[in-house]
């Protein structure tokens, strides 16, 4: 008597097991892969941001003292540059650049901050950096003046990454004139970067940079800071 038998098997339930676990450690580490490309993707743009940012900021700068005068960074009558807790004013040739440090964005309008003139109506915010038309540097003269807001141009847009200053500063030598020309150099610093609070160190209120990782608040995919020096030529006469 012959007998069919029935050669075709289905997987056994061992076999099920091992599929599964194969197909979900590779969906596992696909999603760690994107993940980790997501976050080198956003610390490069970041940084990307904060750099042009920089940058533009210091061709914007170094150009004005270039067009300009000598003038003295000294405290008292005549002074161009002004530095506050909360930010800072240069006054050179034309124009003016204020500003207010990232720590102080985060405060409430009030005496402790550079501020646009409450009596001009405006959509503008708190200004980060702006440039202001100010031919006989009226604001270096009068620290506390309010911004005209339609003489100011805002050169540190808010962006996606929310970006601000955390210092500035400008110093020069008795040496670094020369009498013939009227020339001097200039050396300028300063700080840029996100503005996340709870993500910045602060080392006496001057070296600002992103909490290392596992420190509380620390957030290396949204964080960055650059410092940016530069020396810059003003012209040909003292004024």
């Amino acid at each position: 008597m012959n007998h069919v038998v029935n050669k075709k098997h289905g997987f056994t339930l061992i076999e099920l097991l091992l599929a599964m676990s194969f197909i979900s450690v590779l969906l596992i580490a696909i999603a760690m892969t994107v993940i980790q490309i997501s976050n080198v993707y956003n610390r490069g743009i970041t940084l990307k941001d904060v750099n042009q940012a920089g940058r533009s900021i210091s061709a914007e700068i170094t150009r004005s003292v270039g067009e300009n005068p000598a003038f003295s960074i000294d405290p008292g009558p005549g002074d161009h540059f002004i530095k506050q807790d909360w930010g800072g004013r240069l006054c050179v040739g034309q124009y003016s650049y204020i500003w207010n440090f990232g720590s102080a964005l985060n405060k409430n309008v009030g005496t402790e901050l550079n501020i646009y003139d409450p009596n001009i109506p405006t959509t503008k915010t708190v200004p980060r950096f702006v440039k202001v038309l100010d031919p006989r540097s009226s604001y270096c003269q009068t620290p506390s003046k309010d911004i005209n807001p339609n003489d100011a141009v805002e050169l540190l847009n808010v962006g996606e990454h929310n970006l601000a200053m955390h210092n500035f500063t400008i110093s020069t030598e008795p040496t670094a004139v020369d009498p013939k020309t009227g020339q001097r150099l200039y050396l300028i610093d300063f700080t840029l970067g996100t503005n996340d609070q709870e993500a910045l160190s602060f080392d006496s209120g001057l070296d600002t940079s992103c909490k290392p990782p596992g420190e509380s608040g620390s957030d290396l995919n949204y964080c960055a800071v650059n410092n940016f020096a530069l020396t810059v030529r003003a012209g040909n006469s003292i004024k």
